[in-house]
C-alpha cells in the first residue's frame, strides 16, 4: 500500500470514530511505530487531523459546538463527569489556598470543581451560574453571584454581571472556552462573554486555564485574549506535546495530569 492511501484511508478512519493511535495504525497497517507517527505529523502539517499524544483527533470546524450545549446550564452538560475531566478538575483544586478570593468558570469544569471542592476549605468564590451557586451551597465556602440577566443556561452575561465583576479582585481566577492554541490564545463561538472574561483577567492575580487536549492546538471562531495572559495551563497527559511546549515557550507553567 502506497503511503497516500494509508493517510486516506486513516483519515476515512478518523471521519468515521472520531480519532486514532499510533499503535491502532501500527496493527491496521504493519508499520512500525515511527511510521505511525510520521503519517499523524504530515496529516497534522496539512491541516487535516488535530495532534495530540498517541495519537489523532477529527479535526472540528472552527464554529464547532455540541448540539443544544449553548442553552444547557454547567450541571446539566455534567451528567457524564470523564476522567481527563476530572482529573483537571482535581489539579485545579490543588492550586487553591485557605482565604484565596478565585472566580470560577460557568463551564463543566467550574461545576466539577465545585463538587469536588473540599467541604472545609474556607475561600471566596465568585460565580456567574446558578448551577454551580447551589453546590456551593452545601459548602463551608463564601459565595458571590455576579447576578444581572438570567441567560436560559442559568448564567450570566450582561452589563448587571460586568459591572459588578469590574468591583472585585481575585487572586485566582479558573477559565476555560471552546479551543487555545499559542497563536491565537483563547477563543469561544460566541462574544456574549468575551468581555466578562477579560474583565476577569485583569482583575486577577494569578490565571490559570483548564483544557483538555480535545481543546488544545486549535482554534475557535473569536479570540478572548492571547494565550500568555495565561500564569498556568492545566491540561491532560495525552496533549500533544509540541502543543504543550508551544505554551511553554510563552512562558506559560503547563501542567499535565
Amino acid at each position: 500500500m502506497f503511503k497516500e492511501e494509508r493517510h486516506t484511508e486513516i483519515l476515512r478512519y478518523i471521519e468515521e470514530n472520531g480519532k486514532i493511535t499510533t499503535a491502532q495504525i501500527q496493527r491496521m497497517y504493519s508499520v512500525g511505530y515511527g511510521t505511525a507517527m510520521n503519517d499523524l505529523d504530515e496529516l497534522s502539517e496539512k491541516g487535516l487531523v488535530q495532534r495530540t499524544h498517541g495519537g489523532a483527533l477529527k479535526l472540528k470546524q472552527v464554529g464547532y459546538a455540541p448540539d443544544g450545549i449553548r442553552t444547557l446550564s454547567s450541571k446539566e452538560r455534567c451528567t457524564v463527569i470523564t476522567d481527563n475531566y476530572l482529573a483537571i478538575a482535581r489539579k485545579a483544586i490543588e492550586q487553591i489556598e485557605k482565604n484565596d478570593v478565585i472566580y470560577l468558570t460557568s463551564a463543566s469544569l467550574g461545576y466539577i470543581i465545585a463538587k469536588e471542592l473540599p467541604a472545609d476549605l474556607f475561600v471566596t468564590i465568585v460565580v456567574n451560574s446558578i448551577s454551580i451557586a447551589e453546590e456551593l451551597r452545601q459548602k463551608q465556602c463564601r459565595v458571590i453571584v455576579t447576578g444581572g440577566e438570567m441567560h436560559e443556561n442559568g448564567n450570566f452575561y450582561d452589563d448587571f454581571t460586568n459591572a459588578m465583576l469590574r468591583r472585585i479582585k481575585f487572586d485566582k481566577c479558573f477559565l476555560t472556552s471552546a479551543a487555545c492554541t499559542a497563536s491565537f490564545g483563547l477563543s469561544v463561538q460566541t462574544a456574549r462573554n468575551i468581555g466578562q472574561m477579560n474583565i476577569v483577567i485583569e482583575n486577577s492575580r494569578q490565571v490559570i486555564g483548564m483544557y483538555p487536549a480535545e481543546k488544545l492546538g486549535r482554534d475557535s471562531i473569536l479570540q478572548i485574549c492571547p494565550a500568555n495572559v495565561m500564569d498556568i495551563l492545566i491540561t491532560e497527559a495525552e496533549a500533544d506535546d509540541d502543543v504543550c511546549a508551544s505554551f511553554t515557550e510563552l512562558g506559560v507553567n503547563v501542567i499535565q495530569v
